[in-house]
């Protein structure tokens, strides 16, 4: 099921967006519940209260998810993605994307980012760490596939955000895109709390197994006619989800 093609195609079968969708819908409620602030703007007869500030570090499924649960809440959001046309859909969830110029940009990633320069990193590093020092909640969702995801949010970036701040890496399993990330841990530095999980589909256990379910029954209707399994192996997915020795 993991290496299912990442295409239109093959959308109704893709468990990876199924899990990651769950993710970062969970992702931002994790946040809102650990934040000592609103998510919206508030206005009271003790006076106003301003929106909180959401930076989303990856704009694959998990991203645009927790992009549109954030809004949705009531939050500022803006988003940072290696892909220039992740722009389009950030854009229309109402977040601002952020671009860092020069990145590698590859349409055959299957929604992961892509390995990118130490320049283009050094760069995106800095214009997070700008971001951060302003934002109240940081959700990470970057990863590379069959490899350690990349570190954007430094050790010394921590120092610079607010007190209270909440940074939630759903890359935590490959490393994490926060430097100081321990995985299926909560841990609390200067004020800020980090919350590495990769797991949070399992949060919500009913709808992630509807889901799950409906992935393999699509693709056991993709691989059978008349009840017998019926294999073309010209079928750019079953080509792609076929584990060989």
């Amino acid at each position: 099921m993991d290496m299912i093609p990442r295409t239109t195609l093959a959308q109704a079968m893709d468990v990876l967006s199924s899990m990651a969708s769950i993710a970062g819908y969970k992702a931002v409620l994790l946040a809102a519940q650990q934040l000592p602030r609103y998510f919206p703007m508030m206005i009271t007869s003790a006076g106003s209260i301003r929106p909180a500030k959401v930076l989303v570090i990856g704009a694959g499924v998990a991203g645009l998810q927790a992009i549109a649960t954030s809004r949705k809440l009531g939050a500022v959001v803006e988003a940072f993605d290696v892909r220039s046309a992740a722009k389009e859909e950030v854009m229309s969830l109402g977040a601002k994307f952020v671009e860092v110029a020069g990145a590698q940009d590859d349409k055959g990633a299957g929604g992961y980012a892509v390995q990118q320069s130490e320049e283009f990193l050094a760069r995106q590093r800095a214009e997070v760490q700008a971001r951060a020092s302003k934002a109240d909640v940081i959700i990470c969702t970057a990863q590379v596939r069959g490899r350690k995801a990349p570190i954007l949010i430094e050790a010394e970036t921590i120092n610079h955000m607010r007190h209270g701040s909440v940074i939630v890496d759903l890359a935590a399993s490959t490393g994490g895109n926060c430097a100081l990330t321990e995985n299926d841990k909560t841990i609390r530095i200067n004020g800020v709390t980090i919350i590495g999980n990769s797991s949070l589909e399992c949060e919500m256990p009913e709808d992630a197994s509807q889901m799950y379910g409906n992935n393999i029954l699509n693709l056991l209707g993709h691989i059978t006619k008349d009840g017998a399994l019926n294999l073309n192996m010209e079928d750019v997915i079953v080509k792609g989800s076929l584990i060989k020795p």
